[in-house]
């Protein structure tokens, strides 16, 4: 009888510790040394503004490995759409991030937000001809601007805005078949930077840019000569970490993050 009982015993311990194995195989206690990672799809008007933030917020969270990509905010809505694995998006038109929330791909806890609200200057050269302080918009009639930039209109909320402007201010007739289209706006800056266009209509941020500040001169298009830019973003339902992500969001919408952005000329949300 007793040489039953231990064995019932035996058995019922091996039980015991194969379901707490399987159990583990199934559910692995999540390791406190993991990684935590934050991938952002970015506009690229916020290149430089971005790129100090994210030195100051990586800084304070130096265990975690953060990645940027800049490019047309566009062109992320349809990588986003077709799968792309960003865990946050920042467009430079909020609609963008409105669109991944009606297709069900942003996060339902934390909606869409508003970080800025972009602005675009006519932007030469610093020993440029063209007297864009004087003369504004006009200055683009002139025949020293031969090739004149701008971001795609097609997918680029910037290039959108600046046909609008070329179109509200009256010399969009004149100067269309001069048009040259960059992919974004940090592209669209680089033609004229480079001499591949003569002027260009670019974001303020980038004009305000330590990069490009001193090497050119801008008069700022006024705000009623093209629909409000109002830039967006959202944390994307396969967040990789949601926690960073969120606290990269609350850290770029805290007094940080609006005093870094209203320094590179973004007008912010609210004011």
């Amino acid at each position: 009888m007793k040489a039953i009982v231990k064995g019932a015993l035996a058995a019922g311990v091996l039980l015991i510790v194969a379901a707490g194995f399987m159990a583990g195989l199934r559910a692995p206690a999540p390791s406190p040394e993991r990684k935590q990672t934050l991938t952002i799809a970015a506009a690229s008007d916020l290149k430089f503004a971005l790129d100090e933030f994210l030195a100051e917020f990586r800084a304070r969270h130096p265990d975690a490995s953060i990645q940027v990509t800049y490019g047309s905010s566009g062109n992320f809505l349809a990588q986003i759409s077709n799968g792309a694995p960003f865990d946050v998006f920042l467009s430079a038109d909020v609609a963008y991030p409105r669109k991944l929330a009606e297709q069900g791909l942003v996060d339902e806890k934390e909606p869409v937000f508003l970080y800025a609200v972009g602005r675009i200057v006519v932007w030469v050269p610093e020993g440029s001809p063209l007297a864009v302080e004087s003369l504004g918009m006009e200055a683009l009639r002139e025949p020293a601007a031969r090739r004149i930039a701008i971001a795609n209109p097609q997918h680029a909320p910037y290039g959108r805005a600046a046909e609008a402007a070329l179109k509200s201010l009256g010399v969009h007739e004149a100067v269309k078949d001069r048009l040259v289209l960059g992919e974004n706006i940090a592209q669209t800056a680089q033609f004229v930077q480079s001499g591949s266009a003569d002027a260009g209509i670019i974001a303020l941020a980038l004009a305000l840019a330590p990069a490009m500040k001193g090497q050119g001169r801008y008069w700022e298009v006024p705000l009623e000569a093209y629909p409000r830019m109002e830039q967006g973003g959202a944390i994307l339902k396969r967040a990789a970490d949601p926690e960073l992500a969120r606290r990269f969001r609350d850290e770029l919408l805290g007094p940080r993050g609006r005093a870094l952005l209203g320094r590179y000329g973004f007008s912010l949300p609210g004011e």
